[in-house]
């Protein structure tokens, strides 16, 4: 990407500028991990955000933006974004789990915490709350979850094509790999084939994302572990180990994980709900946002854990 090259206006631009946010970045696991720190730091319900594969925290931002009286943070996985890769772990389910667990625990949040991930930050929240150790949180929401093993998929020829893909960027010499990994015509591919929207100006600017941020990461090892992990795990592996009061939400129109396999997902949880979204596939983050803040919102509040209005706030409401 050079710097005279345009894309389509954000649409959620003016309402996530609306809302402050801090920087800030964690040692962890012989790595520098940085993370956006948004809305109201003093807010009782803290969301903890992880993001899918091969994006940075750029990704959830549409949903942060119509969220209000909650605080959000969001970092980039080791290796990808601003975040540099871990030493101490590859970047693999087990690693990314254990830094999910030492993340959380180094943040030091006060009040409610819930961890939300999205597409494989759905596998890695769960992985993370599988296991025993580690702080626990009030809750969590999964969107977009991978329900199901990669190849099962409604497209799982095409899973099988992304495999070979990057089969071939591991075989390929180190640099002509990683151009391989980064090469503009694929992420279209990839763009287009995930977007569901007829909205030309919408799906001008999702494509300006995956073209911005879907090469982000920092060298070929970790882009190709991260890959294997997210086909070779799935939320279903972890589900009946998470006790606490779980959201899906989950597209009618995936590719990825059809719905009906949300459906069973659901089923393997001790305390889950299920939000569909129709008309909309892999990308809810991006193309219904809203939707997807509105049942995060109704699904807090059931809990008790619901975002507080300025009013409520100053104790006028």
């Amino acid at each position: 990407m050079t710097s005279t090259t345009r894309y389509a206006a954000s649409p959620y631009a003016e309402a996530l500028g609306r809302i402050p946010v801090r920087r800030g970045e964690l040692a962890l696991l012989g790595g520098m991990t940085r993370y956006w720190d948004y809305g109201d730091a003093d807010a009782p319900t803290t969301l903890v955000l992880v993001h899918g594969f091969r994006g940075d925290h750029h990704g959830l931002e549409p949903v942060v933006a119509q969220l209000s009286g909650l605080r959000l943070i969001s970092p980039d996985l080791p290796g990808f974004g601003e975040s540099t890769p871990m030493t101490e772990h590859d970047h693999d389910i087990r690693g990314y789990s254990q830094w999910l667990r030492a993340f959380v625990a180094a943040l030091q949040l006060d009040g409610r915490v819930v961890l939300l991930g999205h597409s494989f930050g759905s596998i890695v929240v769960s992985a993370a709350l599988a296991d025993a150790g580690g702080p626990r949180p009030s809750s969590v929401v999964l969107v977009n979850p991978i329900g199901q093993p990669a190849l099962a998929g409604p497209r799982g020829v095409l899973t099988r094509l992304a495999i070979f893909y990057y089969w071939l960027a591991a075989a390929l010499p180190e640099r002509l790999g990683f151009a391989l990994l980064r090469n503009r015509l694929i992420v279209r591919v990839m763009s287009e084939a995930m977007a569901k929207t007829r909205d030309r100006g919408l799906r001008a600017w999702i494509h300006g994302q995956h073209d911005s941020y879907f090469s982000a990461f920092s060298d070929r090892r970790v882009v190709l572990q991260a890959f294997r992990a997210s086909v070779a795990h799935d939320v279903s592996e972890y589900a009946a180990r998470i006790p606490e009061p779980t959201l899906l939400v989950a597209a009618v129109d995936d590719d990825i994980t059809p719905i009906a396999a949300e459906r069973r997902l659901r089923g393997l949880f001790p305390d889950a709900r299920l939000v569909e979204i129709p008309d909309v596939g892999h990308l809810i983050h991006y193309e219904k946002p809203a939707e997807a803040a509105r049942a995060i919102e109704t699904f807090l509040t059931e809990q008790g854990q619901g975002p507080v209005s300025p009013a409520r706030a100053e104790g006028t409401a």
